[in-house]
């Protein structure tokens, strides 16, 4: 399980450093004429000496580097939900990772020392086992338990109730997920309609069409349609990925609940 999630957290950082890489490479384009638009000034001041570089803004350049942030400025106003989203899905990605790693168990192992227990009739045993163990399994088995003594119905209807609420702390989490996979293409395609709608104004106040008119209007429009889908992408692989977490959860607690039924119907 320790490789496993690790493998986990190496593939994201690898998703990460090849989206920043792609990033990269498209902005870093050499321009034929520098001195048509960089100015005296610009180029004797840094970024952070600049008056219009704030602490947040600078943090961020030394953080994940002034490409990305250039990129983010130049986006507009779309890219901060897009931003909000990216923050959200990420937290909620590293607490159901965190959280549905911890949750897995050795079921064999630990089903071959309930059975056991439950065949000596040793139900304290076997009870204070599944509190000293982690995960749904040893919860619903646990809830079984303790309803031995009203009959096998009762312990059926126990392991019922704690798988009913176990499944609802698993699917917990989904719904950012899901959320961030819908709204951050959308936000995407939005503020392409707004980078058209600046490339049309201008071509308007202009009069003509030269490419360094609508220039701006499609930057925008592409930047975001990208930071849309460079958000939804990753954000749709973890979900899947939690997704076959959760149903690898489900059957062995539907394993867990029908080993200790036949072992209690059978040995009773």
């Amino acid at each position: 399980m320790r490789r496993r999630f690790f493998a986990v957290i190496l593939l994201m950082a690898l998703l990460n450093l090849a989206v920043v890489s792609l990033i990269f490479a498209q902005t870093d384009v050499p321009i034929e004429n520098p001195e048509e638009v960089v100015t005296e000034e610009a180029v004797e001041m840094p970024f952070e000496q600049s008056p219009e570089s704030g602490g947040l803004e600078m943090f961020a350049r030394k953080i994940v580097g002034s490409g990305l942030v250039d990129l983010f400025i130049q986006g507009g106003f779309v890219m901060w939900p897009i931003l909000i989203l990216v923050i959200w899905a990420l937290a909620t990605i590293i607490w159901k990772l965190v959280s549905l790693s911890y949750a897995r168990i050795n079921i064999s192992d630990f089903l071959e020392k309930v059975t056991d227990l439950v065949k000596e009739k040793k139900y304290d045993e076997a009870i204070k086992l599944c509190e000293q163990t982690r995960g749904p399994v040893a919860v619903i088995v646990h809830m079984g338990l303790l309803k031995v003594d009203k009959g096998i119905e009762a312990v059926e209807k126990a392991i019922e109730n704690a798988g009913v609420m176990e499944m609802a702390f698993l699917e917990k989490g989904f719904i950012p997920l899901s959320t961030t996979i819908n709204l951050a293409p959308m936000f995407g395609f939005f503020g392409t309609i707004v980078g058209m709608i600046r490339a049309f104004r201008d071509i308007a106040a202009a009069g003509e069409v030269e490419p360094t008119i609508v220039a701006t209007g499609i930057e925008i429009a592409l930047i975001t349609t990208a930071a849309g889908l460079a958000v939804a992408i990753p954000v749709q692989f973890f979900n899947n990925m939690f997704l076959g977490m959760v149903d690898n959860l489900v059957m062995d607690m539907q394993r867990g609940s029908e080993k200790l039924v036949e072992t209690l119907v059978e040995y009773k």
